[in-house]
Formats: structure tokens, C-alpha cells, sequence
């Protein structure tokens, strides 16, 4: 039997655990905190394989195994290496407060909403583009994935305004029973919790703004670090935790939009685009030439985080209201593709509306720097080679479709007509696997 049990965000481990463990394994401040039984054999925990090794030997005699690990460990713990090494019916699991529940209490918020992303062992831009989507994040940190530089990849996003002073307000509380009080914030903007040995005498919960945490050298106590927009941090009874639910609809009709003269992608073209771009929580979705911005707002519904490139300075005015008016965050950056482009983080997936002359350079840039998929769509016949060479160029997997769509219009007299829409075209390039080799990951 292995005895898992979570410790060190304040919950005691009971004096019978360890009592007759033949082996027991935890990180080095876990085993220190505690009188280990006499003869037992302690394994500081490392790299996990030599010590689940060591954890089968002793099973392998019938030993008693302890495993400590840090608040609650079947949530995103050791259980789970655990269970899927040595079988659930071998584990008597007795979890501790999470990492996670500790510090939103510490702040005095609830967190049945928040969206819990882990970067310990993982790529950090999952937890930066869900950090960039959701206004309430946990993100759990490790090596090369804490809070500077969590921080720093925020930095670029005006969801997260790093520039900003952190007030008189952002000095670190120190100790469980002292008020934790937040510095004001400028509306939309994101800052960071930091919270470091939750449930030690070293505790410290820190508002900071990314700028603050790029800058700083947070050591090896991190617990966990909370992204918030403060404006959202309450978003009402909840029936279903975490994540909200997806929308029930999408491919919305254009007069949800604000828009200028029809100038908007129409929704038989926004729903196989969307299709086609899968846009999903941790995602990064460019729409170039953005126009009102409909498959930003759309891509954002669905979870991701979003930038949305527009020329125009009214176009710009325009998706940032039909953001807003839709509950969501869209970063809008105001420029000419390709040049635009530079500044901005690798996509998963991009959009190209529109059709000028720079059509073929733009889609080019979109397809050597998307991870994934480009989706472009065009009303003009001539445009459709250069933008499916771009994409064939880049290595790209391509392939289109001619969209022609007529829609129910009333006529005198009670009846109905078809009312014909403009043709479009759409292509779009899937990234194959010989082609993924030079692009970030």
C-alpha cells in the first residue's frame, strides 16, 4: 500500500501516517519537516522515475510506502503518476488543502470560476494565452515557468498593463492573518498574486503588476501564482466550476456586430472559417485585417486569446466595442500586415480577411509563423493563387471551397424569395509535420 499525502499549505500530517513506513518519499522541505520513522529509507524526491523504482522494489516485499507531496496531490499531483504506475487500488490518498484553494483565500475570493493551468513541466504559452483569455487564472509554476517569466510574456498584452505603477498598495503581506490589499488597477487590466510557501512562517502573498514580476527574482517558494482581472474577479453563482461553458451558438448574425457598410464576414463564412481555425481555450488566434472584428469576437467566445490587426483607426474603434459589448478580451493592435505582425507571439491559428495587393506577403508571414492552421478569405478571384502558393510555399497542406449562399428575404404580398450573397473564397492551409521544423513549440 502507498500512503499519499498532502502537506505543506498548512494542513499537519497526522503522527500515525508514517508510523511503521518502510520508505518514504517527498521534496527535501517536506521530509525535513517531519521525524521520519528509525530505519526507514528516505527518497528526496527528483526526477520521478528513480524513485518510483525505489517505490516497486519496496512493494514488491510488502513495505509500507509513504509518498508526502504538496497540498492536495491528486490535483495535478503525484496520484496520477501513481495510479497510472502502480494502479488506483494501491493508493490510500489523503489530500491537504490545494496550493490553489490557499491562495484565493488568502485574497478572500472564491474559485469554483477560476481556470487552473499548470506550466510546471509544460510550455508556458498555454497558461499565458489562457491568462490573456480568462479573468481569473491559476497558474501553477515550476522551473523556467514562474512568475517572471509569466510576467514578461504578459507584458505585451494591453490586457495586462506592465507599464503601470503598482501604488502604494502592492507592498507583500506577510503571515495567513494579515489584510491582503490590492493596489488599484486600470480597467480590463491583469495583475498577478503571487504566492509563495503558502502555510510556512516564510508565507507571502504579493500584488504586482507583469512588469514587477519580470523584474524580480522570485526564488524557489513559489506556491502559485493568481492572474485577475479585478474588474471580473466576481462573475456570480456558478453551476459548473472552472471554465465557462462554451457559447451555444456561434457564427452570429452580423447585426450583433457593429460594422460599416456590410463590411463584415458574413456568417456562412465565419462558421466554416471557425471550423477550420478550431479555436479552443489556450489558444492564440490572429485575425488579420480584422475589419469589425466578428472572428476575433467568435474565436474569443470560444476560449482563446485573441489579436485582432486592423489598419483602420475607426475599424480599431469598432472591435473594441463589439468586444466589450460580447464579454470579451481582444488585443488590438492598429498597423499594416505584415509589418504589424513582427511584435506579436507565435499563433495557433490566423485569419486573413480581406484582399489587397499585399495579400500574398501577408498570407506568406501568417503561414511561417502559425503553429497550426491559416484560414484566408477573399470575394476576389485573382487573389485565390497567390494566397494558395503562399500557403502550398510554407508547407502547408491547402485546400478551399467557393462559398454562395442565398438567404430567406421577404417579398410584397407575404412571400419569400432567395436573396443571393456575394461569393467567397476560402482557403485554408493545415500545417503538415515536415513543415513544423523552424517554427516555435
Amino acid at each position: 500500500m502507498i500512503t499519499v499525502v498532502g502537506t505543506g499549505t498548512g494542513t499537519p500530517v497526522a503522527e500515525d501516517v508514517l508510523a511503521g513506513a518502510a520508505l518514504v518519499v517527498g521534496g527535501r522541505r517536506h521530509l525535513d519537516a517531519l521525524r521520519l520513522p528509525e530505519g526507514a529509507e528516505r527518497v528526496v524526491l527528483g526526477p520521478l522515475a528513480p524513485a518510483l523504482d525505489v517505490v516497486e522494489r519496496h512493494l514488491e516485499k510488502a513495505s509500507r510506502v509513504v509518498v508526502l507531496a504538496s497540498g492536495d496531490p491528486g490535483f495535478f499531483g503525484i496520484v496520477r503518476v501513481l495510479a497510472e504506475r502502480f494502479g488506483p487500488g494501491l493508493l490510500d490518498v489523503r489530500p491537504g488543502v490545494s496550493s490553489v484553494a490557499t491562495a484565493f483565500a488568502r485574497i478572500g475570493l472564491p474559485w469554483d470560476d477560476a481556470v487552473v493551468v499548470s506550466a510546471h513541466g509544460r510550455e508556458l504559452r498555454t497558461a499565458v494565452n489562457v491568462c490573456r483569455a480568462r479573468p481569473k487564472v491559476a497558474v501553477l509554476t515550476g522551473p523556467g515557468a514562474g512568475p517572471a517569466e509569466l510576467g514578461a510574456a504578459l507584458l505585451t498584452d494591453p490586457c495586462a498593463p506592465g507599464a503601470a505603477s503598482a501604488g502604494p498598495g502592492s507592498a507583500p503581506v506577510a503571515g495567513p492573518a494579515e489584510p491582503v490589499i490590492a493596489p488599484a488597477r486600470a480597467p480590463g487590466g491583469r495583475v498577478l498574486v503571487v504566492a509563495s510557501a503558502l502555510g510556512s512562517a516564510r508565507e507571502r502573498v504579493e500584488w504586482v503588476t507583469p512588469a514587477e514580476a519580470a523584474a524580480r527574482d522570485w526564488g524557489p517558494d513559489v506556491s502559485v501564482v493568481l492572474c485577475l482581472d479585478e474588474t471580473r474577479a466576481l462573475s456570480g453563482v456558478r453551476t459548473v466550476a472552472g471554465a465557462p461553458a462554451g457559447p451555444a451558438g456561434w457564427a452570429l448574425d452580423e447585426d450583433r456586430f457593429a460594422h460599416r457598410d456590410s463590411m463584415i464576414t458574413k456568417f456562412e463564412v465565419r462558421a466554416l472559417a471557425l471550423a477550420r481555425l478550431g479555436p479552443r481555450l489556450g489558444d492564440l488566434v490572429w485575425d488579420v485585417g480584422a475589419g469589425s472584428g466578428s472572428v476575433a469576437v467568435e474565436c474569443a467566445r470560444l476560449g482563446a486569446a485573441v489579436v485582432a490587426v486592423e489598419k483602420a483607426p475607426d475599424g480599431v474603434a469598432r472591435i473594441r466595442a463589439n468586444a466589450d459589448a460580447h464579454g470579451v478580451d481582444v488585443r488590438v493592435v492598429q498597423g499594416s500586415a505584415p509589418s504589424a505582425l513582427a511584435g506579436l507571439d507565435d499563433p495557433d491559428a490566423v485569419f486573413v480577411g480581406g484582399g489587397g495587393r499585399d495579400l500574398p506577403a501577408v498570407v506568406g508571414a501568417c503561414a511561417r509563423r502559425a503553429r497550426r492552421t491559416v484560414v484566408v478569405a477573399m470575394a476576389a478571384l485573382d487573389r485565390v493563387p497567390a494566397a494558395r502558393e503562399a500557403l502550398t510555399g510554407a508547407g502547408f497542406a491547402c485546400d478551399g471551397v467557393l462559398l454562395q449562399s442565398s438567404r430567406l428575404a421577404p417579398l410584397p404580398g407575404d412571400v419569400t424569395r432567395l436573396a443571393a450573397t456575394n461569393p467567397v473564397f476560402l482557403l485554408w492551409g493545415v500545417r503538415t509535420p515536415a513543415s513544423r521544423e523552424g517554427v516555435a513549440q
